[in-house]
């Protein structure tokens, strides 16, 4: 149980455009994907595009207002958090850490955040 139902407090609620997140993200990995899938980085491209899949299905269930949000925005949460951990972890020294810890920190982790929320506010509102 949440300190905020505990206590009366009310819990934080994104606004109705942030609905729209999981599916321009989805649509904006598939440049990202084709380049990839160029350069024949075949794990790489299977992660996107399971976080692709989690982001459609994220977007799928909130359009249904369906309670089921709550575990997809989880799941989608944990591969991109666990896509900018591996990111930053396998980056070679220099620029190419840098520009994975810019993505973490700048893409990945706050569209994780986003997916969490929209998750829980569709459990709380559903």
């Amino acid at each position: 149980m949440s300190i905020a139902l505990v206590s009366g407090a009310q819990p934080y609620v994104l606004p109705e455009r942030f609905r729209k997140v999981p599916a321009l993200a989805a649509v904006a990995l598939l440049p990202w994907l084709a380049l990839l899938a160029l350069d024949h980085e075949t794990p790489w491209v299977v992660l996107d595009l399971t976080e692709f899949a989690a982001l459609l299905s994220l977007d799928a269930l909130l359009r249904r207002r369906s309670a089921a949000a709550l575990w997809a925005g989880g799941a989608a949460a944990l591969l991109l958090a666990g896509d900018a951990l591996v990111d930053i972890a396998c980056a070679g020294p220099g620029h190419a850490v840098l520009a994975a810890l810019v993505m973490a920190f700048c893409i990945e982790l706050p569209l994780a955040a986003v997916c969490l929320a929209l998750g829980r506010q569709s459990s709380i509102s559903g």
